[in-house]
């Protein structure tokens, strides 16, 4: 790979940009040109995905935001939920996934579309490759892609703040079932699933989840989350997991409660918001941890 790669243009039209590559950076290769934004929004992908390197996985990117993220029995089954989720954005999206793509899975792939995965089989480079389609193999393992992750550094007139990289995990110490009602193993997977797509979106994120497939995700909305969450996920929010980056109100929980949600996991949750889940019956999980992300 060359060290340094010059852009037309950065985020924006009026902005120079280049990729400066180092010791930190994974080993990959692309089939085609990518822009500034592209490259944003795979990096985003694999953040994700990266959480999932141990089964089938796939994220739709859609201008650096994530739009849908399913797990599978195999690829091919996780490529059909995210297609399900979110059938318009993903026409000419980016595919981030933690597997092979085969010849199954590549029938999901259309000309508009970036795939990105740890592996192609042969028929499925064939058609990339024919239909002139853009892909990038990630020869680095996903398993130890975390350890690539540099800090999290932001320039300002003020000065440059500097943060490590967040790799939150789950604490059996933290994870706390505060309702009368209990999870069952089914839905205690699909919180684990909703809480770790809800560490890569944009904060003030709402996920609603269900069968190991996100239903919504809102994020960075300063008011009315749950309201939208729901209205996008329609009838797909009965007995689904709601994942909150944020503690959530009183009145976040009567809204649940009117989508027919089964599961809430949020950093932390008071008496009220105890008392509110009892009253309708739904679960309380809390995990202790914030995944604040600008």
């Amino acid at each position: 790979m060359n060290n340094e790669v010059s852009f037309e243009y950065g985020e924006n039209s009026h902005q120079h940009a280049r990729l400066e590559k180092n010791e930190y950076t994974i080993d990959y290769e692309i089939n085609g040109i990518l822009s500034f934004n592209e490259l944003l929004a795979i990096s985003k992908g694999l953040n994700l995905i990266s959480e999932f390197y141990d089964v089938h996985a796939a994220c739709m990117v859609k201008h650096n935001g994530i739009g849908s993220v399913a797990l599978g029995a195999v690829l091919a089954d996780a490529l059909q939920k995210i297609v399900d989720a979110n059938p318009i954005d993903f026409m000419d999206s980016i595919i981030v996934t933690s597997s092979e793509v085969d010849s199954e899975t590549i029938k999901f792939v259309k000309d508009t579309n970036i795939i990105v995965a740890p592996k192609f089989t042969k028929s499925a480079l064939e058609k990339l490759n024919s239909h002139n389609i853009r892909y990038v193999l990630i020869k680095t393992p996903l398993k130890d892609y975390k350890q690539y992750l540099p800090d999290d550094t932001k320039t300002t007139p003020l000065g440059t703040l500097i943060q490590s990289p967040n790799s939150s995990e789950l604490n059996k110490d933290t994870f706390k079932i505060l309702s009368k009602q209990k999870p069952t193993e089914e839905q205690i997977e699909d919180a684990v699933f909703a809480w770790k797509v809800a560490k890569h979106v944009k904060s003030q994120a709402i996920v609603i989840a269900k069968d190991l497939k996100t239903a919504a995700i809102t994020q960075g909305l300063q008011s009315a989350l749950v309201e939208f969450a729901l209205d996008y996920s329609c009838d797909m929010s009965k007995d689904a997991i709601l994942a909150s980056d944020m503690p959530l109100t009183v009145h976040d929980v009567n809204v649940a409660a009117q989508g027919r949600i089964g599961v809430i996991i949020v950093p932390e949750a008071d008496k009220s918001i105890v008392d509110k889940a009892d009253k309708y019956g739904i679960v309380l999980i809390t995990t202790g941890i914030t995944n604040i992300l600008s």
